[in-house]
């Protein structure tokens, strides 16, 4: 079947389907100039003392590790990253009222940038537009704490209590929010499309949601660059870019 053929597929999908569900991950973001993690070009396999960072206990442990991140944090790629053609198809699939719930994996806030409702999304990961305190839970924007470092502090802490701040992001080694994994799994189980975007879909639990909307009679559309852990479950398997692919399979629904 070619290109055109499957791009015609999703796209009558999507037009067809009532009760949306999307699940995104890195590249979706990658068109905007985000690197994933772990691919070819990835800040983990570029920089591996990055990784060591993203684990809870060492970034509580070791001064220096957070050092290092605040300095990767004020020169990350996000503050100038804008969001693509594909993040605004999905903004503009929500606005026809059929998207329900935008569960995304990334952290990068382009969901929001490109105008998808932010009571709609479902940051599994949580966001690097917030900073938090690991004692007392305060959470503030992260452009405070980075006016702080560029200030000359190397390790900004918590002004109401002095502990520790970090980016309002999900680290190895910390829980998922539980309300927010319930949200997705209950929004996968209710909808009639599940779209994943951009997803491996091989990190759990998260990648579950595909196999539960499976299960639960909704059609399942893939679309990622490279082969995912779940192409089997597709009725629909789309590879390319995503900025060029995604505008194409909800053009129909958002005419």
């Amino acid at each position: 079947m070619g290109d055109t053929e499957l791009l015609a597929r999703a796209a009558a999908l999507v037009a067809s389907a009532q009760r949306i569900v999307v699940l995104t991950g890195a590249g979706i973001s990658t068109d905007s100039g985000i690197p994933d993690f772990r691919g070819p070009n990835g800040v983990w396999t570029k920089n591996p003392a990055a990784e060591k960072s993203a684990t809870i206990q060492n970034y509580v442990a070791d001064p220096a590790v957070r050092k290092a991140a605040w300095q990767n944090r004020l020169h990350s790629p996000n503050w100038s990253a804008q969001p693509n053609l594909g993040h605004r198809a999905l903004a503009a699939l929500g606005q026809t009222g059929r998207l329900h719930t935008l569960i995304t994996q990334n952290v990068d806030g382009l969901h929001q940038a490109a105008g998808s409702d932010p009571g709609s999304i479902v940051e599994i990961h949580g966001t690097v537009r917030e900073v938090m305190c690991l004692s007392c839970d305060e959470r503030a924007p992260m452009q405070r704490a980075l006016a702080r470092v560029e200030a000359g502090e190397d390790d900004p802490a918590c002004r109401s209590c002095g502990g520790i701040l970090k980016s309002a992001t999900i680290s190895f080694g910390q829980s998922l929010v539980m309300d927010d994994l319930a949200r997705a799994e209950h929004a996968a189980r209710q909808c009639d499309l599940m779209l994943a975007v951009g997803t491996t879909l091989s990190v759990y639990p998260i990648a579950d949601v595909v196999p539960v909307a499976r299960r639960n009679g909704a059609s399942v559309i893939i679309v990622n660059g490279e082969p995912t852990a779940m192409d089997s479950l597709a009725d629909v398997l789309v590879r390319g870019s995503i900025a060029d692919v995604l505008p194409i399979i909800v053009g129909a629904a958002v005419e």
